[in-house]
């Protein structure tokens, strides 16, 4: 299988998913957004057309059907509605029919601010959670919302964790 993980790499993730034999490609999502998008405002610089489509080639650049699954993690919480959509839409595209992709979502609908993450896979059931600092949300989602964004998609599977996370299995 051939998995993507928006994380960025780190050697314990790797390990687990190479391990099995699967295939992983990983990107720094987060880095990418700033890079293309931090200079300004950043939510405003992601309805500009020309860095949005930077942004696509640089972090989003893969053919249509070429992943098993993917490791979306908390990232979708910190693009604009415009962009979302975009994203979301690609995501679908590059994965295969019947497969997967994880995402997770903070439950605190009036905070300002949020913890962000780095993610790493150390076993069966064990993710370790690095702090990257605190991001400003675009936007609150809640059950109705993720439902709607992932309305395209074959079915969507909800589970609140300890954390105040909300963890999000998808299925194209």
């Amino acid at each position: 299988m051939s998995i993507l993980d928006l994380a960025g790499a780190n050697q314990s993730t790797v390990s687990f998913i190479t391990n099995y034999g699967h295939r992983l490609y990983s990107d720094d999502f987060l880095l990418q957004l700033d890079h293309c998008f931090g200079q300004g405002d950043f939510y405003e610089n992601q309805t500009n057309p020309r860095a949005i489509e930077t942004f696509l080639r640089s972090a989003l650049d893969f053919p249509d059907e070429a992943f098993d699954g993917a490791l979306v993690w908390d990232v979708l919480e910190y693009l604009s509605p415009a962009l979302l959509t975009i994203v979301v839409e690609r995501l679908r595209a590059m994965l295969r029919p019947g497969s997967s992709l994880l995402a997770v979502f903070h439950n605190e609908e009036r905070a300002e601010t949020v913890p962000s993450y780095s993610f790493r896979i150390h076993g069966h059931r064990t993710i370790q959670l690095a702090s990257r600092g605190r991001r400003q949300p675009a936007q609150f989602f809640n059950n109705r919302n993720l439902e709607k964004l992932f309305q395209d998609f074959q079915s969507v599977k909800f589970f609140l964790t300890r954390d105040h996370l909300r963890e999000v299995i998808v299925r194209r």
